[in-house]
């Protein structure tokens, strides 16, 4: 016989599965209930509905798919984003590229030009938008689903951002920037994360480039001198052990001050140099 449980029982039950915190999300998010409300009225029982849908998303999260995916948002420097599997789960890592290249924009006066390649979510071209209002913002990708989950989050926080198709900087004929982000596919082919729980579930094309995980980069930094403003910044971020690769890559295609900063936890994570001059 089905028993309906209590919302209490239900938690009990699913934190035997799955991390505290997120069982106690996924209870808000099916019931609508704060978490204040939740722990006031533990005895509440769930409707049929409401179980059904709860065991359902239970049985997900513990075959691994992210809770983001299962929530339909994330958070990302204090605002919330809607996410779906067409696009990468935001990372604290991609937090870091967002405040660094606000860093970067405050050198320059009036209204300067940022490009964010690869945008997926939004997330970095959304955050600058609204963090550094006299800047204008172009976001590109190549997928179409990818676009439309990032349109909708530029609408929903009210952030002034031009969204292209493209092919990296092909659809961008001879525009300059002052400013280039990127969070490019950087995971080699063979690194066995790719089979963990959550990445096997992210858009595979957003995380590796079935080869080395240099070929988005060697892409980027051989293309991006020719859309910057002279003194302008390229930054993207990049996998662990790839900043000695990153710089040599900068180097070699004319950027100055080529450098690599490190995460929270001390590993080498954004890469980035100055262009001399707009190379059109």
């Amino acid at each position: 016989m089905f028993t309906l449980k209590t919302r209490a029982e239900w938690l009990k039950a699913a934190r035997r599965l799955i991390d505290a915190l997120d069982a106690r999300l996924l209870l808000q998010a099916v019931t609508g209930q704060t978490y204040a409300g939740l722990m006031t009225h533990p005895e509440s029982a769930l409707s049929l509905a409401e179980q059904e849908r709860l065991d359902a998303l239970l049985r997900r999260r513990e075959n691994g798919e992210p809770l983001a995916y299962l929530l339909g948002s994330a958070d990302f420097y204090g605002r919330r984003f809607r996410v779906s599997p067409a696009v990468l789960t935001p990372r604290p890592e991609t937090e870091e590229l967002a405040a660094l290249a606000l860093e970067k924009l405050a050198q320059f006066p009036g209204k300067a030009r940022v490009l964010d390649l690869g945008t997926g979510s939004g997330v970095l071209a959304v955050t600058l938008a609204l963090e550094h209002r006299a800047a204008e913002l172009v976001a590109v990708d190549l997928s179409a689903a990818a676009l439309e989950v990032a349109r909708a989050n530029a609408a929903a926080l009210g952030a002034p951002v031009r969204f292209l198709a493209s092919d990296w900087f092909d659809a961008l004929a001879d525009e300059c920037f002052h400013l280039i982000v990127a969070n490019p596919p950087y995971i080699a082919a063979d690194d066995a994360h790719l089979a963990d729980d959550g990445l096997r579930f992210e858009p595979r094309q957003a995380l590796t480039d079935e080869a080395d995980g240099l070929t988005a980069i060697r892409a980027i930094t051989a293309a991006a001198p020719a859309y910057l403003h002279s003194g302008g910044w390229l930054l993207f971020e990049h996998g662990w052990n790839q900043g000695a690769d990153a710089r040599a890559l900068l180097s070699a295609t004319g950027f100055d001050n080529a450098q690599t900063w490190r995460d929270l936890s001390g590993q080498e994570r954004i890469s980035g140099g100055q262009t001399p001059a707009c190379r059109r």
